[in-house]
């Protein structure tokens, strides 16, 4: 599932050919996502300049002026499976290519999504507005998000700290794979209730999510199995796991084997003796 990194890379890679360029025409192939794609969006985006390409956890948010009607955002989430990358107009779409938006330039930005659990939405006005993004925490990226805050958030919870830090009410965007390496390098049992992790280990923490999160984007995100970037490439921060999808091979720091768990239906890795905390 692409996560933080993955979008943010995509982001980067898509903001210099669209930003500040307008619509040709979106081209809706199928209406059935996770959502509906609204009826009537191929009118509205039509003519419409897009001025910012940004991002809210794992959310991309094209930023429109349309030609007629009021500013608001193209909602695009990549759900379990999806890639949105850049094509030439001659590419002949595919089975799985849901969705094109065609700018002035001749390129296309193609959604591609297999499983169809992903969001193509429109959001008059603010974005942040949208229920989907409106009750979200901070990004981890930012100085919202720290040690101090996260101390805080985690006080009232009982729940799993992994589970905590996947809530994107708490904190935006951080998903099952840098969970599991944050809460490795920060020698924390993901297992542990949360109100149990002491201000110092919740100072880690943070600092921990900030430090792989960058270090993820920074390699171009992690490509597991549809992943790629905006331009074709794959990912390569997988090269780096430490815990993630290493269940029974020798932690890479003390040689002790990496054990796996399910927590709320997703896979756990960690080391049973550097996480002992």
């Amino acid at each position: 599932m692409p996560e933080l990194p993955e979008v943010e890379t995509t982001r980067r890679g898509l903001a210099p050919v669209v930003e500040n360029r307008s619509i040709q025409r979106a081209v809706v192939r199928h209406r059935g996502m996770r959502l509906p794609v609204p009826q009537g969006l191929e009118q509205r985006l039509a003519g419409a300049r897009i001025e910012a390409l940004t991002r809210r956890g794992k959310y991309l948010l094209f930023n429109c002026v349309p030609a007629q009607g009021k500013p608001g955002a193209l909602i695009v989430h990549l759900g379990m499976s999806g890639r949105l990358w850049l094509v030439d107009s001659a590419t002949a779409p595919q089975k799985h290519d849901h969705f094109d938006l065609v700018i002035d330039s001749g390129r296309v930005i193609r959604l591609r999504d297999p499983r169809r659990f992903g969001l193509v939405l429109w959001q008059p006005g603010d974005a942040l507005a949208h229920p989907l993004l409106a009750a979200m925490g901070p990004e981890p990226l930012t100085a919202d998000f720290d040690g101090p805050m996260l101390y805080r958030e985690t006080r009232p919870r009982s729940a799993a700290i992994k589970l905590v830090i996947m809530d994107s009410h708490v904190v935006a965007g951080v998903g099952n794979i840098y969970a599991n390496e944050s809460l490795f390098r920060a020698g924390i049992d993901p297992r542990t209730p949360a109100r149990r992790v002491s201000q110092a280990r919740c100072a880690r923490l943070a600092q921990e999510i900030k430090t792989v999160l960058g270090e993820a984007i920074d390699a171009g995100g992690s490509s597991l199995r549809d992943y790629v970037g905006s331009d074709g490439m794959a990912g390569h921060f997988q090269n780096r796991f430490f815990v993630y999808g290493r269940a029974g091979e020798p932690c890479m720091r003390c040689g002790t084997a990496i054990r796996e768990l399910r927590q709320g239906q997703r896979a756990t890795c960690y080391c049973p003796r550097c996480q002992n905390r």
